[in-house]
């Protein structure tokens, strides 16, 4: 399935539905073509950041770990949903429009999400969710010898 949707519930819907794998618009073309090959493999084939934030939704961490973050534990999915827009760089108006929420919902999310996890400005939301998987860092590091 090929979407502009992350958020949980579309993802689940689509699985339920029998979709095997899960990509965003925005991926790349590369990793479509890899996706389709391990589907006809018969393999599943979900998009990094979903796949890693089903994981974390249901207490996984990547190579079968269990969560031990605690304060990501203590977020609803649509907190998930919103810290993810808004390290994609969404502002509150483009958050609510693509969940289908009132800015001032998005807003309450984001004062949520800023207590729970004790950080108070979008650059720290932003590095917490590269660092416990919830976005990909699109910074690319080039290692001249």
């Amino acid at each position: 399935m090929l979407s502009a949707h992350s958020d949980d519930a579309y993802v689940q819907n689509a699985t339920d539905s029998g979709a095997v794998g899960f990509i965003l618009k925005q991926t790349s073309a590369h990793e479509v073509c890899r996706a389709i090959r391990e589907v006809q493999k018969g393999n599943k084939y979900f998009t990094p950041s979903v796949s890693k934030r089903q994981g974390r939704l249901h207490g996984q961490l990547p190579g079968g770990r269990r969560l031990v973050d605690k304060k990501a534990a203590q977020l609803t999915s649509r907190e998930m949903e919103v810290l993810q827009l808004i390290a994609e760089g969404k502002a509150n108006k483009e958050a609510a429009g693509e969940l289908g929420l009132s800015i001032k919902t998005v807003e309450k999310h984001r004062e949520h999400l800023m207590e729970k996890l004790d950080i108070h400005d979008t650059a720290g939301l932003t590095r917490y969710a590269i660092s416990a998987g919830i976005i990909e860092s699109s910074v690319q590091l080039t290692i001249i010898p």
